[in-house]
């Protein structure tokens, strides 16, 4: 029997593997508890019991829990300072092969983004992304590639115009900008991280997570990126004291690996 929310989030860790000790409590709390009114239970115990018996309401918790929210080219000033700027930097200093992570990726507008971008130095057979985030089913809407005419709003006409394909009230996703990209589930909390990158993309997500599991992640990004290479974070997530994670302001949102930890 669960009887308050520390009980539940010993059963969630244990049903999805997922820590909700490691977001910030007041909010996910606020959201678990506007879910459970929604779906017309009386408390965390009858919740849970409806998460196991009940494949459409776990794959709705697990999709309502990771905040999927994203869109292409979002917050189009820092996309400038990546195009004209950063990649080329990363370019001059690693070459042309660059090895490039998109992680919690969401419905993939931020890799297909990067990879449109990427697109204009070098040829789309030389690109390579892992993109990754921990809700499975948003991966498979990822995979897909298919939007809503509001969710492309941000594409610049030139790479609408190349990489998109009108499908009734939709747009898909041209195969070429596909295979640029490797779409993976993965945990930021508790999988192991890919190594060697040149840049790290991870934006509007860390928000939700404590200071210590914030820590516990930047300290991860230095160890994934090459020395120099760069990480890329949203508009509100800002590294406090980044040099205590090696890294230092490149630009605003950007911040280069200057060291080991």
């Amino acid at each position: 029997m669960i009887k308050d929310y520390e009980g539940f989030k010993m059963e969630i860790l244990s049903l999805t593997k997922i820590d909700l000790n490691a977001y910030k409590e007041r909010q996910m709390k606020r959201r678990i508890d506007s879910l459970i009114k929604k779906n017309g239970v009386s408390d965390y115990d009858a919740y849970v019991k409806e998460l196991k018996n009940n494949k459409e309401v776990y794959e709705e918790f697990i999709n309502y829990l990771t905040i999927n929210v994203s869109e292409f080219f979002r917050n189009t000033a820092q996309w400038d300072v990546l195009e004209k700027e950063i990649f080329p930097y990363i370019f001059n200093k690693f070459g042309k092969r660059i090895k490039v992570w998109s992680a919690a990726c969401s419905t993939g507008d931020e890799p297909y983004s990067l990879a449109m971008v990427l697109s204009k130095f070098i040829p789309l057979n030389q690109i390579q992304i892992i993109a990754t985030d921990i809700d499975k089913q948003i991966l498979s809407k990822a995979r897909e590639g298919i939007y809503n005419e509001k969710s492309i709003a941000g594409v610049p006409k030139e790479f609408k115009d190349k990489y998109f394909e009108k499908i009734g009230a939709s747009f898909r996703v041209s195969d070429d900008i596909k295979k640029c990209i490797t779409f993976k589930e993965h945990n930021l909390l508790k999988d192991a991280y890919p190594d060697q990158l040149d840049l790290i993309v991870c934006r509007n997500v860390l928000i939700y997570f404590t200071e210590e599991a914030k820590s516990d992640i930047y300290t991860k990004f230095n160890k994934s990126l090459k020395k120099e290479g760069i990480l890329f974070v949203g508009s509100t997530e800002q590294i406090i004291q980044s040099q205590r994670y090696s890294f230092e302001t490149n630009k605003s949102f950007f911040y280069k690996k200057i060291g080991d930890i």
